[in-house]
């Protein structure tokens, strides 16, 4: 039997392939790395997005290949960044909407196989169009099946929660982008909870807003609402698909969308009654949230929102209005991005973490600090063709070395 030409050889190849891993699965940040220490009391969290997971499905590929690299990029991303707790901003699995329960638990495990070692960390997961479908297959059975296996999850896909003294609320949006289900009214239902769970908190002194802003409108303006939020005082809010983004006007300057038929005008979602709150349907016929396009029934009424990418206008009003999000955290647009919606909300957008959209995959770290700052770092990584590149130039040396030890 040849021996090695160089007995180093095996040891500088192991060694080559160590370190091009280590480079592979090390996140490049924007703004630099986030500090590795916190201050006392602050908060970090890790946002990802559109794994895409095939649970039972998967192909050796994915499994023995796509699997054992991801989990090495979740690894170094968690290392170098330190977070306190993981969030899914939905689309956890590839194709949700046609698994049964147990291929359904099969995508957590399979994540929870992909995190290894952390998968101790506190995690939330919320809700995607992948996992529980599109409008035209929207199910409340099927939610509550999946639901029930997400720890802090109602049948509806919703949740709310506390860590480090950050409070949250997760919607399941699908449901708001849909305006012909029942699951909406639920969603509808939790916000109008949580609006008022605030409100509460804000009169006994328990939350300040951040920002403090009336959000610039007099008391009297609207004497009809009865929500005495400010402006940033709700709660962090976790959503999959974003909220509607207001347009530039014919005068250049951005505002907020306007809507056919006097459906809101400014920020009421129902007319003024000293009766009503202004947060619950004006009649139990007809929601708030659904747009005058969604009197469509049928297939064609589905479609309308189908090929929407961000939730209705009139939608994104009401979640302003009731909630006064802290800060928004959405993904589904596949791409990072940092916006301010008029009323001077923030909404940051995740990117995919998968190579399965074509982009380049990455991940959002989010820090709460006592004081109400949210700092946010996107953070990117490899794209597939390097991994794959730099794997074929691994084998391609290994086996030349291997020719050569039998030449020698």
């Amino acid at each position: 039997m040849a021996a090695w030409p160089n007995p180093w050889l095996p040891l500088l190849l192991v060694a080559a392939l160590l370190a091009f891993e280590d480079w592979l699965s090390t996140p490049s940040c924007s703004g630099g790395e986030p500090a590795p220490d916190l201050a006392a009391g602050d908060l970090r969290a890790m946002m990802v997005a559109d794994l895409m997971l095939l649970g039972s499905d998967a192909t050796y590929a994915d499994r023995f290949f796509r699997d054992h690299v991801t989990s090495k990029l979740f690894t170094k991303s968690i290392q170098t960044t330190n977070p306190d707790m993981i969030i899914v901003l939905g689309d956890i699995s590839a194709r949700g909407s046609e698994h049964n329960e147990s291929k359904w638990i099969a995508v957590l495990e399979q994540f929870e196989g992909i995190l290894g070692q952390y998968s101790s960390l506190p995690l939330h997961i919320v809700l995607g169009d992948k996992d529980v479908g599109e409008c035209s297959s929207l199910d409340g059975k099927l939610v509550h099946r999946m639901a029930k296996h997400l720890p802090g999850l109602d049948s509806s896909g919703c949740g709310a929660f506390e860590f480090s003294n950050t409070s949250f609320v997760s919607l399941n949006a699908v449901a708001l982008l849909c305006g012909d289900n029942m699951l909406r009214f639920s969603v509808e239902k939790v916000m109008e909870k949580e609006s008022h769970h605030f409100q509460k908190k804000r009169l006994n002194g328990a939350y300040h807003s951040p920002l403090g802003s009336e959000n610039g409108e007099g008391v009297g303006a609207h004497s009809w609402r009865q929500n005495s939020m400010t402006l940033g005082s709700g709660p962090v809010l976790l959503l999959h698909i974003p909220l509607h983004k207001s347009q530039k006007s014919d005068t250049g300057v951005i505002g907020v969308p306007m809507f056919p038929d006097g459906t809101v005008s400014d920020h009421p979602l129902v007319p003024p009654s000293s009766k009503q709150s202004p947060l619950v349907p004006p009649s139990s016929k007809q929601s708030p949230l659904v747009p005058p396009s969604s009197k469509q029934s049928g297939v064609d009424g589905r479609r309308l929102y189908d090929q929407s990418h961000t939730l209705p206008a009139n939608s994104t009003q009401y979640i302003l209005q009731a909630l006064k999000p802290r800060i928004i955290f959405s993904a589904h647009a596949d791409s990072f991005s940092d916006y301010t919606h008029p009323d001077g909300t923030r909404e940051v957008t995740v990117p995919a973490m998968t190579w399965k959209k074509g982009g380049m995959p990455g991940f959002a770290i989010a820090t709460f600090g006592q004081k109400g700052v949210v700092s946010v770092n996107c953070c990117w990584l490899v794209q597939e063709w390097y991994i794959m590149t730099g794997y074929s130039v691994f084998l391609f040396l290994t086996a030349l070395a291997i020719r050569w030890s039998h030449w020698i």
